[in-house]
């Protein structure tokens, strides 16, 4: 048996850099266990999988040791598979998703994701976080999912060298400080970990921008952004909060097209 494999850098124009998503279209869901091998085998912060359904697609998102309810590249990776590769004529494509209905639209040479925001709450910024992420954390907040902690600069975001088993044992975190015109005028940047999930630090992360993205906009006033994670790879989004949803643009750069056999 054999089912087409993609693999797209979403969040970036270029190859190479942003965050690498597999992609592998399907015509009836697999075994949850196939379908966790094959992330497993993959080996990449998020394999996707979706399965056509009265015009619309059922996705599932799997790290390479868990299944996760909202992930921001793979979705923005398999709309472009579907809206430049399998379905060209169509102008957006409706996810059906764990997170509710996840709707892409194209918007220029972008795609842009309306998502469901998670706005975050201050919490205790406690010394296991402080050991964990390293630097000099201002304040710490808590979403749905991720912790969401503050430092002053850019650089001090760059410099971090977190302990990961440390990271493991509280949970998912996204780091942020204000960003510089060293990074191209953006609002603010970030970095994301969560080794819990199997992903040390994730190069850029669509889902962490639900949060980001609402607290920032009461720190700066706006409800559009542009926002940069700084990672190794690096990645760039566009956001506009509209009430309780954020829309999340970005790009996306297909690399690897082929089949995987089981």
């Amino acid at each position: 048996m054999s089912i087409p494999f993609f693999q797209v850098d979403a969040f970036t124009d270029k190859a190479f850099s942003g965050n690498p998503a597999a992609v592998c279209p399907l015509e009836s869901w697999l075994h949850d266990s196939q379908l966790q091998a094959i992330a497993a085998e993959n080996n990449l912060a998020e394999t996707a999988f979706f399965v056509p359904k009265d015009g619309e697609y059922h996705i599932r998102w799997f790290t390479p040791t868990v299944e996760v309810d909202l992930c921001g590249h793979a979705t923005l990776a398999s709309a472009a598979i579907v809206l430049r590769h399998l379905e060209p004529h169509r102008q957006k494509v409706i996810f059906q998703s764990q997170s509710g209905p996840l709707i892409v639209s194209r918007a220029g040479d972008r795609l842009a994701l309306d998502f469901p925001t998670r706005p975050v709450e201050e919490v205790t910024l406690t010394p296991a976080m402080i050991a964990a992420l390293g630097g000099k954390p201002i304040k710490a907040f808590k979403g749905v999912r991720d912790y969401v902690v503050t430092y002053k600069s850019a650089e001090e975001i760059r410099a971090l060298t977190p302990d990961m088993d440390k990271i493991a044992a509280i949970g998912p975190f996204a780091v942020t400080a204000p960003g510089t015109k060293a990074d191209g005028d953006v609002d603010f940047v970030s970095r994301y970990f969560a080794p819990a999930e199997g992903i040390p630090e994730d190069p850029v992360t669509g889902s962490a921008h639900c949060s980001l993205a609402p607290y920032w906009s009461q720190v700066l006033g706006k409800t559009e952004m542009r926002a940069r994670q700084v990672s190794a790879r690096g990645g760039d989004l566009w956001l506009r909060l509209r009430g309780d949803r954020i829309d999340i643009e970005g790009q996306a750069v297909l690399v690897i097209q082929g089949e995987l056999f089981l």
